[in-house]
């Protein structure tokens, strides 16, 4: 393994620190909401890093005093679009089409975007082997998400729904595209912490407008979800969005979104080993298409 393929690495510890974030927020939702777990997470994730700024970037930079405008710029629109508009459609996804229809629209959405992007964005060009690693992966993710599953055939596929899980798509991979504009003019660890900034803003906006916050305060009462989504906070907004600044900046945003994809794949053996869930022939012929996607990825 080549320093060309440092991207690809980070984006797949990326993917093992959102997974564990995954697992840490489906718990604390069940608790408390997801809705609040949204809010909570991404406060906890601004103390997070506001801490470890000031230790890496040292106490005069506790705060990213030394961004350019250019850089808040694009890095406050990266973590408004990503975090707070992304987010808050994806969610409303959820609850409109269920989490099956919601995440394949997200997972297989997300990475062509980001793809589409760069090429009109930044001038980023992908090989015919990396447009084919990237499909193999989405259809070796929407293979295994688009599988039925019981608990959601009573929730109806309206095209609003379908509406927000685009939007949501959307978010996501315009934001990863907006934070590489501003590659130039300040580090990664600074970088993230902009973007969280403006996601809490943007977040705890749209909390006040809808009147989320009674249920935010009540989640803090139950400690066991607050523990849960600590360890999201930490693993997910925390330091799985500072790998996934660093890997959009080493290679291609859309290499990256298609390999975040991965998250539910890994979940699998979890999901089968902690909670005894049985997966099924389909499951593990997606696992495969979309590992050797991935592996396309870093042979070009």
């Amino acid at each position: 393994m080549t320093d060309a393929h440092m991207g690809e690495i980070v984006a797949l510890i990326t993917v093992f620190c959102w997974t564990a974030t995954a697992l840490a927020f489906e718990a604390a939702g069940r608790r408390v909401g997801s809705l609040a777990v949204n809010v909570i997470r991404i406060g906890m994730a601004l103390v997070f890093i506001t801490a470890f700024c000031a230790i890496w970037r040292g106490p005069a930079l506790w705060l990213p005093f030394d961004a350019s405008p250019h850089a808040l710029l694009w890095l406050s629109l990266s973590g408004f679009v990503g975090f707070a508009l992304g987010d808050l459609f994806y969610f409303r996804a959820l609850v409109t089409l269920g989490s099956r229809m919601a995440t394949l629209i997200m997972l297989t959405l997300a990475p062509p975007l980001a793809a589409l992007f760069g090429m009109l964005w930044l001038d980023e060009h992908l090989t015919l082997l990396q447009w084919g690693g990237m499909a193999a992966t989405i259809v070796g993710v929407a293979f295994v998400v688009s599988e039925r599953r019981n608990g959601e055939n009573g929730v109806s596929i309206s095209g609003v729904g379908i509406i927000f899980g685009v939007l949501g798509a959307l978010g996501q991979a315009g934001g990863a595209v907006l934070g590489k504009l501003a590659r130039a003019d300040i580090d990664a660890v600074g970088a993230t912490q902009i973007r969280v900034i403006a996601g809490v803003a943007g977040l705890f906006l749209v909390a006040t407008v809808i009147g989320w916050w009674p249920k935010v305060i009540a989640a803090f009462r139950d400690r066991i979800a607050v523990a849960q989504m600590t360890g999201g906070a930490l693993f997910g907004p925390f330091l799985g969005v500072l790998l996934f600044q660093v890997a959009i900046w080493m290679t291609d945003v859309g290499v990256v979104q298609t390999i975040a994809a991965l998250v539910p794949i890994v979940i699998i053996p979890i999901a089968v080993y902690a909670k005894k869930e049985k997966v099924t022939l389909r499951a593990v012929l997606g696992s495969v298409i979309a590992v050797g996607g991935v592996a396309l990825l870093f042979t070009s």
